[in-house]
């Protein structure tokens, strides 16, 4: 019997108990006040009049109408410039130490200011999806092993005074003192810049470690198991890491690599999902009986949420100024909403980009739906991307194949609009299928769901065209464009131009 392991957790379910669930309205009214009270000072602070705003009984809705949308563009050219030239006090107390450098899917390159307070805020979240890990039956044994953490390198740059990376390199660079026992790979490997170099050190010395859970992009998660199992020559994971039960999935959706992981692996994995972003870490799976992630209403991040309605954003694929936010406890369960940040490191009414939607408002947990700028309507088609990829799944289904990546763009072509998609296929569906039988069920299947893409076939979209590619290719495209591992993401959703290069790429590869 793992003495220490049951010990650990029964340590853990008592403090889950103890602690229990905030009320997520009061919770966010207390948020909000230490946001403006802390931030009162600054220029940001000072210019919004942020003391007169938490002059009341609740400051929601005089924050609400004193402090306009930001996009991170808007934001970055009217604030945050001023942040990444060392300025202090900007919309934060103090100097900025850390940037998340992101390579975005809503604007080319973000930097991300990343506070003390923000890294504090992080760690919080870690221990509040420790807590969580209480409902989930796992044996003693399991909290005796190790976390394997595998993002992007801990080798941070030195620019203009301060440190870059990407985030979860940052937070894997200030683990706190008590976690060490516990990481892996160490910090002597996770900062090694090269990918394929850091993966080949881990490979090493996967062996000498007893890893319980990872944590990671699926996809480069997938490929990193993949080349420890290649270089140990065996079968599965579980060949060399037998006690491997939990992957954390971070702010992707598992499914379409769960047939891919089912494959490298000998026994049953609990996937949690969890949601954190360059900017903050938002939510994060707490209940074994969802794949939900709960809001972290009591983390230094203060959120709002606007219907994600044709008429409520600009053709940028931004709320409009003006439309009014929604609070906490105003949501209704299974509505897209745009979600909106403010948070300890200083950004205010922030389009973070991505779409949520309510699964349980009492418990305040939700599900990402998609990105506001990967929504597909030149045509008329109205597609979000929750619903790209609920087709992309029964299509998955309907071929007896795993579709891990795909992108689309709607494209003119002698004086009339088509879609076309990229299917990212490992199988080889493409002995059994052409691409033009491929491309009738896609469209059929989003005919069935969507009226407006059913209209929109019927008038100005003249046409669906499919081209499959091995998944590879994607992370292949990820290498040349953005860089190997960490947060990178695929685009589901593509503009013209990008879409034009995509093409010259697969073509010269």
């Amino acid at each position: 019997m793992a003495i220490v392991g049951e010990i650990i957790k029964s340590a853990v379910e008592v403090a889950d108990a103890f602690i229990g669930k905030p009320n997520a309205a009061e919770a966010q009214i207390k948020v909000l006040r230490e946001l403006l009270v802390k931030a009162e000072h600054t220029e940001f602070g000072k210019h919004y009049q942020f003391d007169k705003i938490n002059n009341n009984s609740d400051p929601r809705r005089n924050f609400a109408q004193a402090v306009p949308y930001h996009s991170y563009d808007e934001l970055r050219e009217q604030w945050w410039q001023r942040v990444i030239d060392g300025e202090p006090n900007v919309t934060w107390p103090g100097n900025v130490e850390y940037f998340a450098v992101s390579s975005g899917t809503t604007s080319n390159k973000k930097h991300i200011p990343v506070t003390e307070d923000m890294l504090n805020s992080i760690q919080q979240g870690g221990l509040q999806q420790i807590k969580g890990i209480a409902d989930f039956d796992l044996p003693g044994e399991f909290f005796e092993t190790e976390i394997l953490m595998f993002g992007s390198s801990t080798d941070l740059k030195k620019v203009n005074g301060h440190l870059e990376g990407e985030i979860s390199g940052i937070s894997a660079s200030r683990i706190p003192f008590w976690f060490e026992g516990f990481y892996r790979p160490g910090l002597e490997i996770a900062s090694i810049n090269d990918w394929d170099e850091r993966v080949l050190a881990l490979a090493k010395e996967a062996p000498n470690w007893n890893i319980g859970a990872i944590s990671g992009i699926p996809s480069w998660i997938e490929l990193m198991i993949k080349k420890v199992i290649a270089y140990h020559d065996v079968d599965t994971i579980h060949d060399i890491w037998p006690n491997f039960r939990v992957f954390t999935s971070g702010g992707v959706a598992f499914d379409p690599y769960r047939k891919g992981f089912e494959r490298i692996t000998a026994k049953p994995i609990t996937v949690i999902d969890t949601y954190l972003a360059s900017e903050c870490y938002i939510a994060t799976q707490i209940r074994k009986d969802t794949d939900a992630m709960a809001l972290m209403v009591n983390n230094g991040i203060y959120f709002e949420f606007v219907p994600f309605l044709p008429e409520n954003m600009d053709e940028n694929g931004s709320v409009r100024q003006g439309v009014r936010a929604l609070t906490i406890e105003e949501v209704e369960p299974n509505v897209d909403y745009v979600l909106i940040i403010s948070t300890v490191s200083g950004a205010w009414r922030y389009m973070i980009g991505d779409t949520i939607s309510f699964t349980d408002v009492e418990r305040a947990e939700i599900k990402i739906t998609g990105r506001t700028k990967h929504f597909l309507n030149v045509v008329g088609s109205q597609l979000s991307v929750i619903q790209m990829n609920r087709a992309i799944d029964e299509l998955s289904d309907d071929l007896d194949c795993s579709i891990k990546e795909f992108t689309v763009a709607a494209i003119e072509e002698n004086d009339e609009y088509i879609h076309r998609w990229y299917l990212g296929i490992d199988d080889k569906i493409v002995s059994r299928l052409s691409n033009t039988e491929i491309a009738s069920k896609l469209d059929n299947l989003l005919r069935e769901s969507n009226k407006n893409y059913n209209v929109a076939r019927n008038k100005a979209l003249k046409g669906v065209e499919v081209r499959t590619v091995p998944a590879t290719l994607f992370q292949k495209w990820s290498e040349s464009t953005k860089k190997k591992g960490g947060q990178v993401k695929i685009a589901r959703v593509m503009k013209e131009d990008a879409f034009r290069e995509w093409e010259s790429f697969v073509e010269s590869v």
